[in-house]
């Protein structure tokens, strides 16, 4: 990867709505390199997917929570039965196994507090042993654009 291919991934990390002409023009590159450039980024899944960013607020689900999950059952039939119950919730944004004391941590956005209880409801149905979930009060950064400066 080079610096344009940097360059080009810089700016789709801030709008991926931007044109191969705008991105070309940006980056100094002509039109057919920089798809070229842009195409051998997606076949090598350098670029995952182009995606719009919605405001949670705005389609009401203002309120964010972190669950941490503990499992006693640390074998594939639960694993998988954990991973369908929290892939078949939408509101469950991302699901992480952690080390440590924690198993697993998971992401959501629920409208209010009945929307967590009924979020909980659902998820408890995967055999959990504990469940400890954090509201986000304040968002003080929140980014999805990665670093380029390791690559």
């Amino acid at each position: 990867m080079d610096k344009q291919d940097k360059s080009i991934l810089t700016l789709l990390q801030r709008d991926a709505s931007l044109s191969v002409g705008e991105i070309a023009s940006q980056v100094g590159i002509s039109k057919s390199a920089c798809w070229r450039r842009v195409q051998k980024l997606e076949h090598d899944g350098v670029i995952r997917e182009r995606v719009a960013l919605l405001a949670p607020e705005k389609v009401n689900l203002p309120l964010t929570v972190y669950i941490s999950v503990r499992t006693n059952q640390h074998n594939d039939k639960w694993a998988a039965k954990f991973q369908k119950v929290t892939r078949s919730m939408p509101g469950v944004l991302e699901v992480y196994r952690m080390s440590g004391e924690l198993d697993y941590l998971i992401k959501a956005v629920v409208e209010d507090m009945p929307g967590y209880d009924r979020l909980y409801k659902e998820l408890i149905k995967a055999d959990l042993y504990d469940v400890s979930s954090s509201f986000v009060m304040e968002t003080m950064k929140q980014t999805t654009q990665l670093p380029l400066d390791y690559v």
